[in-house]
């Protein structure tokens, strides 16, 4: 059939690997072929064009056009927390002083909540790492698991693999020493034919001999 592979070596139950020149003799077939071997199409062009900018956000393609331009990074910016009071010349106008009343309790409310956030966290977050980090020795887990399984059924495959190659290896040899006695057999039947047929070629020539000394 087209495109059906014949696996003519028995690695399981062949001999002779460990031979001088063995090993040097293979990887010197694998050199002159992987010379001579050049790939005619591309192995990798049923797959989609690779888009390397999918995962890319707003901020990091600026970052990453920032670094091509090889431009500083900027400085983190401490205006949100600053508490600034009116402008010299609005001093006396109050909803200038309103809006910075308004921006200092935005900025204490924001504090506010970071402080609730670090509470929160004292009191839950040790917790909350705790749940993670047993949802991660269950993955780990499962995972090893599934490592096992996998490594049982490669074992199952090798010791499948070993059996029926030591199984085929002494039938091989079974029917190499039937095929080398039936050469044999063959040998010494010819050879029995020749010496018939110069025994029979004698005795015609001594008949032929007998007749004309009659």
């Amino acid at each position: 059939m087209a495109g059906e592979v014949v696996v003519d070596a028995l690695p399981y139950y062949d001999q002779g690997y460990d031979e001088t020149g063995v090993r040097e003799a293979a990887m010197a077939l694998v050199e002159e072929e992987t010379r001579r071997y050049r790939p005619t199409k591309n192995y990798l062009e049923y797959l989609p064009t690779t888009n390397l900018s999918n995962f890319e956000t707003e901020i990091m393609k600026n970052e990453f056009e920032r670094l091509q331009s090889r431009l500083p990074m900027d400085m983190l910016s401490m205006k949100r927390y600053e508490l600034p009071q009116p402008s010299a010349g609005k001093m006396t106008d109050v909803s200038a002083w309103t809006e910075c009343v308004e921006n200092s309790q935005a900025q204490l409310e924001h504090q506010s909540l970071r402080i609730l956030n670090l509470e929160l966290m004292a009191e839950f977050g040790s917790h909350t790492w705790k749940s993670y980090n047993n949802i991660l020795v269950q993955m780990l887990d499962s995972a090893q698991r599934h490592l096992q399984d996998l490594r049982k059924k490669i074992q199952e495959i090798n010791w499948q693999r070993k059996n029926e190659q030591s199984h085929a290896g002494k039938e091989l040899k079974e029917l190499e020493a039937s095929w080398v006695g039936l050469v044999s057999k063959n040998y010494e039947i010819e050879r029995a034919c020749v010496e018939l047929e110069k025994e029979i070629a004698d005795m015609e020539k001594r008949n032929k001999s007998k007749k004309a000394k009659r």
